[in-house]
């Protein structure tokens, strides 16, 4: 009988070894490990970075650089920049020009002397000739500039809706990678307190006072946390790459984020960020200047049922020698005037045609400001909502970590001392493995919502 007891126990401690990790498999914890603390105000420093080598950016770096490589923000601004070139052609248009002629006429000589052709002065005709033109009275070209005054705030608000989209853009993948790295250090965190349960097992069950089952539990937990390590780093990649795409020309560049989640800027009044809304609002801003330039592309229809009045003075000679006088001594140089008036007579229903597509295009756009004004404003009170609940649930994520971790080390105690069972304790490491990471996604919640909320009222 005790020979049997002694075959039993080897049997026994045989299996342990057997189910046990060799030390060449586990995965070893990272040395100096960061805590959930230690990442607050720190640099990030991604998986492809090198030390000493890479590029440390802050979130002011990271919209810095999004203006410059943002092809729908660069789009948007050179769309702006032409719409002030437009305006300037539309302005000039109405002014007096001054353009300088020269000119020389050969006609084939038969003996008369105007040549050939009756319409020419003689066989050799010179112009040289300073030429102002201008219009007194042009509604079509006035409305135009108008219209132009008015596209230009459009393109201008325009530019202001994709800076905003893009510095919620920046600001969602920035703070991606930052909670990406936190939620890697949590994994890690997680894996190193399961290899300490796992090492309190074995010595539970080398002392008697656990039974291997318990050391199985703990084992599956391992592999858990070594497949969520890895998980983690992985996505923290892939936010590297997202985030790289839009600040550098090469996304393979080396680089480290800055960790400010902790830092960031209060939620202001309703009331004040409703008038900011108001006064800064491009997508309103857009709809009423283009209310605006339809209401000026009306009256440009509407100017084509009236006359329009202009004049050109020359200066200059236009005579059969290239001479201030002629053979006879005669001055050649001289000036001339004439005035133009255009009356619009009959033109099959042309200029009714635009004034009525100007109305519907008038009419649209009215429509189109009722929409936008009634967007902005259910935006904007689901943008502060979602800011308002995300900080209001801030301080209940981090009490839920510290009461997590609590947790876990009581229970680990208790499990010591032969108190609660293997279960407890994998549900006590997985509670604050997800408090953490539930914590990290508030900061980030509330960060992004804060960014959702300024595309609407600009910077508070």
């Amino acid at each position: 009988m005790p020979s049997l007891v002694v075959i039993l126990g080897v049997a026994a401690m045989l299996s342990v070894s057997a189910l046990a990790p060799t030390p060449a498999a586990q995965p070893k914890p990272t040395q100096n490990p960061l805590q959930p603390g230690q990442l607050q105000q720190g640099q990030i420093q991604t998986g492809m970075a090198q030390a000493g080598a890479s590029l440390n950016i802050t979130l002011e770096d990271a919209l810095a650089r999004a203006r410059t490589y943002s092809q729908q923000f660069l789009a948007a601004s050179i769309s702006a920049q032409l719409s002030h070139e437009d305006r300037v052609q539309a302005k000039a248009a109405l002014l007096p020009s001054l353009n300088y002629f020269n000119q020389m006429i050969y006609t084939q000589p038969n003996g008369t002397p105007s040549g050939v052709f009756v319409a020419n002065d003689g066989v050799h005709v010179y112009n040289s000739q300073a030429i102002v033109h201008g219009d007194v009275y042009d509604l079509a070209k006035r409305g135009e500039y108008r219209r132009a005054i008015a596209a230009e705030a459009i393109a201008r608000a325009k530019a202001e809706i994709a800076g905003r989209g893009l510095v919620a853009t920046v600001v969602q993948n920035y703070y991606g990678l930052v909670v990406a790295a936190r939620k890697s250090a949590n994994a890690q965190q997680s894996l190193r307190e399961a290899h300490q349960f796992m090492d309190i097992t074995q010595k539970q069950e080398q002392g008697g006072e656990a039974a291997h089952s318990d050391v199985v539990k703990a084992q599956i937990q391992l592999e858990q946390r070594l497949r969520d390590a890895q998980e983690a780093q992985l996505n923290m990649e892939k936010n590297r790459i997202a985030l790289a795409v839009l600040l550098f020309p090469d996304f393979r560049q080396d680089f480290t984020v800055t960790d400010d989640l902790e830092t960031g800027k209060s939620l202001p009044p309703f009331a004040e960020v409703e008038a900011l809304a108001a006064k800064n609002n491009p997508d309103v801003r857009a709809a009423q200047a283009t209310v605006q330039q339809e209401t000026l592309g009306l009256s440009v229809a509407r100017a084509g049922f009236f006359p329009t009045l202009s004049f050109d003075y020359f200066f200059g000679i236009n005579a059969n020698q290239f001479a201030v006088y002629n053979r006879d001594h005669l001055r050649n140089l001289g000036s001339a005037a004439q005035a133009q008036l255009t009356i619009p007579v009959w033109t099959w229903g042309a200029t009714r045609s635009k004034v009525r597509a100007a109305e519907l295009h008038l009419q649209q756009a009215r429509l189109d400001l009722s929409l936008a004004q009634r967007q902005v404003l259910a935006n904007l009170n689901f943008f502060f909502q979602e800011a308002q609940s995300a900080g209001a649930q801030l301080t209940s994520l981090a009490n839920s970590v510290k009461l997590s971790a609590e947790s876990l080390k009581l229970t680990l105690l208790r499990y010591q001392a032969g108190e609660v069972s293997v279960l407890e304790v994998v549900d006590a490491q997985s509670t604050l493995a997800q408090a953490r990471n539930a914590y990290d996604d508030g900061l980030v919640r509330y960060r992004v919502a804060l960014a959702q909320l300024q595309t609407l009222t600009g910077t508070f």
